[in-house]
């Protein structure tokens, strides 16, 4: 099947009682334009768009619809989100896009796409996190949570700060709070139907390892997944053999990720995407 004609029978699919959700970390999706890490080059950004888009397209095409709304954690800035959306077959589609820059000192965001023709975006904004343990409360230099509200349906996207560090779980632990804080507001103000995506940087599910999203020196975990309020939800973890590659170290697969240190190994993500259907009836 071409991917033309792909595209043209997933806008053709009739609209549905539920909503599709893709949930990634796209691993560094930088600027190649001003990319502190300097891997990236003009060819292999392009690269990376395609090779997003092209899983996107195939999660649609395993599912028989387009994904309604796709939540990305690693985003560098705006331009890349422009630049998926232009450059690649998703240009035929209907996405918005939802993101702030947020105050991470590794300069990453994160985004949401939506399609325009599915959801009404009423009001969107980034919710800081704050250190308590200091006087005043001092701004984290991490990712803010980002919040997008639907008609009928409020989206929250989170990236919780990473393991890295000695005080790495404590600052998780706010993160945590900061979500559920936020979930707690909008259910007040009379929210019914929310939804909290992201990668966690924790393995808070207890899922079993061979459902993990992301491999460790061997071992699978589960830090990518949701939080839901007043939503019935499934969930499969994306792990396709086209973004897969040999663990040659531990043996199996992993997720093949676009860079191992400095050197460019063209895959999506060192993160495989979470998708997940929504019930809205």
């Amino acid at each position: 099947m071409t991917m033309r004609l792909l595209i043209i029978l997933l806008l053709l699919a009739p609209a549905r009682d539920s909503l599709l959700l893709v949930s990634w970390n796209v691993e560094n999706f930088l600027d190649y334009r001003c990319d502190s890490t300097g891997r990236y080059t003009r060819s292999r950004f392009y690269n990376k768009c395609n090779s997003l888009s092209k899983t996107l397209l195939l999660i649609a095409e395993r599912s028989g619809r387009l994904p309604d709304a796709i939540a990305l954690m690693e985003v560098g800035d705006r331009y890349v989100l422009k630049k998926l959306l232009d450059t690649t077959p998703l240009r035929k589609l209907d996405y918005g896009i939802v993101h702030y820059e947020s105050p991470d000192r590794r300069g990453i965001d994160c985004a949401l796409l939506y399609r325009r023709s599915r959801l009404k975006l009423l009001n969107s904004e980034a919710k800081h996190l704050y250190d308590s343990a200091v006087s005043p409360p001092a701004l984290m230099h991490t990712r803010d949570i980002l919040v997008a509200e639907f008609e009928g349906l409020d989206i929250l996207v989170n990236h919780h700060p990473s393991k890295v560090g000695t005080d790495s779980e404590r600052r998780r632990a706010i993160a945590m709070q900061r979500m559920w804080d936020v979930i707690d507001s909008l259910q007040a103000a009379g929210h019914r139907s929310i939804i909290s995506v992201g990668d966690f940087n924790d393995n808070v599910w207890g899922q079993e390892a061979t459902k993990g999203t992301i491999k460790y020196n061997g071992a699978w975990e589960k830090i990518d997944g949701y939080f839901a309020r007043g939503l019935k939800v499934g969930e499969r973890v994306f792990d396709d053999p086209l973004l897969s590659e040999a663990d040659k170290s531990f043996g199996g697969t992993k997720p093949r990720r676009s860079f191992i240190g400095p050197r460019f190994n063209g895959g999506a993500s060192d993160h495989y995407p979470v998708v997940l259907w929504i019930s809205t009836q």
